[in-house]
């Protein structure tokens, strides 16, 4: 058994979804500044950051998703949501801004040597990370999941469904229909994955708990693939 991080690196100047809190990390307590305090050798260090819960990694909350007050924040979600049987399908073959299809997902399935099964995590490796990660093309130069597509993960039963890229829409798109099967269906999604090129037609076990922030609409995550 090994582990592969499945996470981007959080950084100040890290690229974010456009309008989102931009990353701020700052020194906030230096072993100088500790070491007086006690009288034994003993100091520490900290840092300071201010974040956006769906900034860096993360997996959305159904609230961030659906305007219903009664929709769940992110400490409220089942953690059976964020741990499971899992596969990664290769998408990488598509025009940036454009629709990724149900047929076009079909085609990919039959040509892998995984399948999908239902209550699977499926996670779909655009390369977008890979060619653009630090860049600012990374936040629009990728395809997305059109709405056929978004239809076949509720057609096949996928329990949760996570992308390389900063949304799993086409981000030409202005009406977001993946998006907006979510909201229908309460089905979250893992955005802003990372390294999914080490685990693309492979089972895995998939693990992504977000931090347990009250009344938080996303869940910054540190995803890991288990490759036994």
């Amino acid at each position: 058994m090994h582990l592969i991080d499945l996470s981007q690196d959080i950084y100040e100047g890290m690229k974010v979804y456009p309008g989102h809190l931009k990353t701020v990390q700052f020194e906030h307590a230096t072993h100088e500044e500790t070491a007086p305090r006690f009288d034994s050798g003993f100091s520490f260090q900290t840092t300071g950051f201010m974040l956006n819960d769906n900034g860096p990694t993360h997996v959305d909350s159904f609230s961030h998703l659906d305007p219903d007050p009664s929709a769940d924040t992110i400490e409220k979600m089942p953690l059976e949501l964020f741990y499971g049987t899992a596969v990664c399908l290769d998408v990488t073959g598509f025009a940036p801004r454009t629709d990724i299809t149900a047929e076009d997902l079909d085609r990919i399935v039959e040509a892998s040597p995984v399948d999908v099964r239902p209550g699977d995590i499926v996670l779909f490796h655009t390369a977008t990370w890979n060619r653009y990660a630090g860049d600012r093309r990374y936040l629009s130069e990728f395809a997305g999941l059109g709405e056929s597509a978004s239809e076949w993960i509720v057609e096949q039963g996928i329990k949760t469904f996570g992308v390389d890229s900063p949304t799993p829409d086409n981000p030409a798109s202005t009406s977001y229909p993946c998006h907006m099967m979510c909201r229908r269906e309460h089905i979250t999604h893992y955005e802003n994955l990372a390294n999914l090129d080490r685990i693309v037609n492979t089972r895995f076990m998939f693990v992504g708990f977000p931090l347990k922030l009250r009344g938080a609409h996303g869940g910054p995550t540190r995803a890991v693939a288990v490759v036994g």
